[in-house]
């Protein structure tokens, strides 16, 4: 499951993008990029202070994703829009099986410059593993694939895979901008926390 993040959340982060970067909360990553850093909560959304980046001129026109296809851990899935809760928390899939990722609508479409972002979950009590069940299987170097409304695909390769504790969610590094289209796969991870019905971590891949 992906937790919601709390309400107080919204004041230190911008849900999978951010700005500030603090070294702390990493439980373990593989890189390729420069060292992992992180910040608080889950996935907040993204603040008058800390807009979701479009940095420079995109590459290609913004066009909303409808399909992820990850062929080397047998993730193939549509792609539902998800924007905020009423609770201004970022919305997340439907808990149910066979429920599909979903697309933060306030981030960048995939091919844009700057990070997009989807959201998954890894499983659920009552229906067992979901469309993230084997992401944080992924390997550096993967392919992940993204069809677009515009009949465009948009291909990426993983440069990093890492797990981070829910009180160290690395905001800045989901949702800051970059200067190149990315993407930011994000789903549960860990140990099962039985008293609060959720897992204790989150996954990160991270594609470019």
């Amino acid at each position: 499951m992906i937790e919601r993040p709390p309400a107080a959340a919204l004041a230190v982060l911008l849900a999978l993008v951010g700005g500030l970067l603090t070294a702390r909360g990493v439980v373990e990553a593989t890189t390729e990029d420069a060292p992992v850093r992180t910040e608080t909560a889950v996935a907040p959304p993204p603040t008058a202070s800390h807009p979701v980046a479009r940095a420079g001129k995109p590459k290609v026109a913004r066009s909303v994703p409808v399909r992820l296809d990850i062929p080397s851990i047998g993730v193939h899935t549509r792609l539902i829009r998800l924007g905020l809760a009423e609770d201004g928390t970022v919305e997340v899939p439907p808990l149910t099986g066979g429920a599909p990722a979903g697309w933060y609508e306030h981030s960048v479409t995939p091919g844009e410059t700057g990070p997009a972002v989807i959201l998954g979950h890894v499983d659920s009590a009552r229906d067992g593993p979901a469309v993230f069940y084997r992401l944080s299987s992924v390997k550096p170097g993967a392919e992940v694939s993204v069809r677009r409304t515009d009949g465009s695909t948009m291909r990426f390769t993983v440069t990093r895979v890492a797990r981070y504790p829910k009180t160290g969610f690395p905001t800045s590094d989901v949702y800051g901008p970059v200067p190149y289209p990315a993407l930011r796969l994000v789903t549960c991870g860990g140990s099962f926390d039985r008293n609060r019905g959720s897992y204790r971590d989150n996954v990160v891949v991270s594609a470019r």
